[in-house]
């Protein structure tokens, strides 16, 4: 047998049981878990836009421990910490041969320890399963290091070691060691500050930044840093302009050490906490909010409160958006988060409450879009019920006719009930989730034409989307808080001329919702804005946009405890404009978007009084814009002609003209509504002439409208109470000259003039009331009667 043979045979079991011993390592490598602590959760970091922490959350291990991504550590650092602690890290397979045969060489030279020959990888095995430092514990270790190297990429066992090193107490790797030392993150370290880094987790309980621990500190970060320079491992600034290693270790040793650590980042902490709860999964959460943006709304708040306290105001809350990016700029929660008294740690920008009036613009709006009304039209701002529901105004007076886009500046209420009833409630609230606005009840027929004035809560986030959407091109995108989330498409919720046309109206500076001071102080420019009140005064809003921003204020109580001074405009609406104000832009020079209207708007001629479209009657007349594909057709109903008898003054017709010298005249007539509310008022308007005798009224043949009742109402009797009491009022529009006679269940119950009210007693069960006029024109309604149980 040749003596090759001779030596494979005697090898060949030796590599057998090599590779097999390879081949179980292998599979156990796989077989065996990883250290559990290696998947402990980290301390929740929610980050500012440009990625510096805004609020840091301990770990649920009661430590600080931050989630570390190796490209956001000074590579300056990483370096430093490689010729330092493991030159061969990235050619090692968790055990460094060579250290090992380096170390046991030194060590039995000397015959006692003076050398160890741990990896990065092993250090970490050690900080994540501790162990006695036994034989056993080192072949454990060195068996969990290569594990770790077979599992995972030397990028991420790196990462894992700098975010699990040891800085002294409950503070665990580099990102919090530098936040907690430094006040800053790793992303830019100085040499002192790396050679601070790389001491203290040498020892951490001795080296620990405190007074008592101050010269042990200085001493080993000194040493560290002389030790890197002589490798070449410690930054001397760039190429161009570097300095001598005597320089940096100078400078290093005049830097002080941290004696104590800086408190973690704990801003915006309604912010952190509710995205905390709505990204459980995520552990940084990269926010759209600047930090100057967010600290100078929180001041302002801040600086609110002083004076809201005395009103009997604990609670408010504010939301600016970029209003071209839709993203969120600037969040605040509440007053204070610490104020256990008045509610502090509830998210209020969150929370569903009453806008009172806030959502008017979006209802002008769409009335526009339908071709409905327009700015210019007149509508009725008089008493009308709805059943059991009586709108009010706030200052609790009505003024007749008034125009629309009046009535939006001066906040009255009853035109935009009527608008919502033309609408329809269902329509409206699709506006709302199409806006995103999704905190809705969703159950058929839970809102009614409330939802108008406020009878209906969204969250100050949701009441921004709405005004972000106005403020642009009618297009509503969904907020962004989350910088990594992508940005979802928009919805067309209105068209780019009726949120201009919107805008226009909520500019108008002579308001009752104008800030007193600011007639003294100016304001910003280019701002439009709109303020609301809840029913018994238990909210206050103020939302608004200028150039770049749109902003919403909410003030009130959340234990909904009233205050007379929870009004939109003295209360909520000088905050918005000191927030509008402070995030700019500033100078005159912008340009005013009011000279260039959207394409999709036209010039159409309206009657100058009444803003419909003018008839022959309507002698003066101006241009307004409307949208092209939905310009309101319904032609003036107030300016009519009449034939009159010159001598007598009195209207005649075709069949009585005879005889008599005539000519044509305009009048101007308004609805049988306005008039029974002027008369009411003990007030009367000018009327177009009586009927000379023997002539029959003219005038168009529209049949009367009946008003009251209003469809589907239920009146429901009080027991108790004698029927004569509960009279219901039978109101109906129709030509001022007419004479209404009406009747229920087919009796006669009376003659009056079309601008009076007639009474009825009403009785149980199902009625039908029937109108009609001197022409035999008529109209019906059922009226259901009910017992209150």
């Amino acid at each position: 047998m040749s003596r090759a043979r001779r030596i494979t045979r005697k090898l060949l079991p030796v590599g057998l049981g090599l590779l097999g011993l390879t081949v179980a390592a292998w599979v156990a490598a796989w077989r065996v878990p990883l250290p559990a602590r290696l998947f402990a959760p980290a301390s929740v970091v929610m980050e500012y836009r440009d990625g510096t922490p805004a609020h840091v959350f301990l770990a649920p291990d009661e430590r600080w421990r931050i989630p570390t991504q190796l490209e956001r550590v000074d590579p300056d650092y990483v370096q430093a910490l490689l010729a330092l602690e493991d030159k061969r890290f990235f050619h090692h397979p968790g055990v460094d041969p060579l250290a090992v045969l380096r170390a046991a060489t030194r060590n039995l030279s000397t015959g006692r320890r003076v050398s160890g020959a741990s990896t990065l990888t092993m250090q970490l095995v050690r900080v994540l399963e501790p162990r006695p430092r036994t034989f056993t514990s080192k072949v454990i270790e060195s068996f969990r290091a290569m594990q770790l190297e077979v599992r995972l990429s030397k990028q991420e066992v790196l990462a894992a070691y700098l975010q699990f090193v040891p800085y002294g107490r409950n503070v665990e790797g580099v990102e919090a060691a530098a936040l907690a030392y430094f006040g800053h993150t790793a992303a830019n370290l100085s040499p002192a500050e790396i050679a601070t880094l790389l001491a203290v987790p040498q020892n951490p309980n001795r080296r620990f930044p405190t007074a008592q621990n101050t010269a042990r500190l200085k001493s080993a970060r000194d040493g560290v840093a002389r030790r890197l320079l002589d490798v070449e491992a410690l930054p001397r600034g760039p190429e161009a302009a570097r300095v001598s290693a005597e320089t940096v270790l100078r400078e290093v040793r005049d830097t002080p050490v941290p004696t104590d650590l800086k408190p973690f980042p704990r801003e915006a902490p309604h912010v952190a906490v509710w995205l905390r709860t709505q990204r459980p999964a995520h552990a940084r959460l990269r926010t759209t909010l600047e930090a100057g943006t967010q600290r100078m709304v929180e001041r302002l708040m801040r600086d609110a409160a002083v004076g809201l306290a005395p009103r009997g105001i604990y609670n408010g809350t504010a939301v600016v958006v970029d209003r071209q990016q839709a993203e969120v700029l600037a969040l605040v929660g509440n007053f204070d988060f610490f104020d256990q008294k008045h509610g502090g740690q509830i998210i209020g920008f969150a929370t569903p409450r009453s806008p009172g009036s806030a959502l008017k613009p979006l209802l002008y709006a769409m009335g526009i879009d339908l071709g409905m009304v327009g700015p210019e039209q007149l509508v009725a701002d008089v008493p009308t019920a709805y059943g059991g529901y009586a709108p009010r105004n706030f200052d609790g007076r009505f003024q007749g006719l008034v125009r629309l886009e009046y009535a939006l500046s001066q906040s009255l209420n009853m035109p935009f009930v009527r608008l919502l009833e033309r609408l329809g409630v269902e329509r409206f609230l699709g506006a709302l989730q199409a806006a995103g606005v999704t905190s809705l009840v969703q159950e058929p027929g839970y809102y009614g034409l409330s939802a108008a004035v406020g009878g209906i809560e969204l969250t100050p986030l949701e009441l921004a989307g709405v005004y972000v959407a106005l403020a642009g091109d009618g297009r509503a995108p969904p907020l962004r808080l989350l910088l990594d989330e992508n940005a979802a498409a928009s919805v067309e919720v209105l068209s780019p001329g009726a949120a201009w046309l919107t805008r226009q109206a909520l500019s108008l500076r002579d308001r009752p919702d104008f800030p007193a001071r600011r007639r003294l102080t100016g304001m910003p420019a280019r701002v439009h804005w709109k303020t609301g009140t809840s029913f018994g005064h238990r909210d206050a809003w103020a939302a608004g946009s200028g150039p770049r921003h749109t902003a919403v204020v909410w003030l009130g109580n959340f234990n909904h405890r009233p205050s007379v001074h929870l009004v939109g405009a003295d209360a909520a609406g000088p905050v918005l404009f000191d927030i509008l104000e402070g995030v700019g832009p500033r100078g005159l020079n912008l340009p005013d978007e009011s000279v260039n209207p959207p394409d999709d708007l036209a010039v159409v001629e309206v009657c100058a009084y009444s803003g419909h479209l003018p008839t022959d009657a309507c002698v003066q007349r101006k241009h307004v814009y409307a949208r092209r594909s939905a310009v309101p057709t319904a032609r003036c109903p107030y300016h009519q002609h009449v034939e009159v008898d010159v001598a007598t003054g009195l209207s005649v017709g075709p069949m009585c003209r005879t005889g008599r010298k005539t000519e044509t005249r305009v009048y101007v007539s308004w609805p049988a509504t306005i008039r029974r509310w002027l008369e009411e008022q003990h007030r009367r308007l000018p009327e177009p002439p009586a009927a000379a005798p023997g002539c029959e009224p003219g005038g168009a043949r529209a049949a009367p409208s009946i008003v009251s009742p209003a469809p589907g109402h239920v009146a429901v009797l009080i027991p108790g109470v004698p029927a004569s009491q509960q009279e219901v009022p039978l109101e109906a529009e129709a030509s001022h000259e007419r004479a209404l006679t009406w009747f229920v269940d087919g009796a006669l119950l009376g003659t009056a003039r079309a601008d009076e009210r007639v009474w009825w007693t009403p009785s149980v069960g199902s009625h039908e009331i029937l109108v009609t006029d001197d022409r035999g024109l008529s109209a019906k309604r059922t009226l259901e009667v009910r017992m209150r149980p």
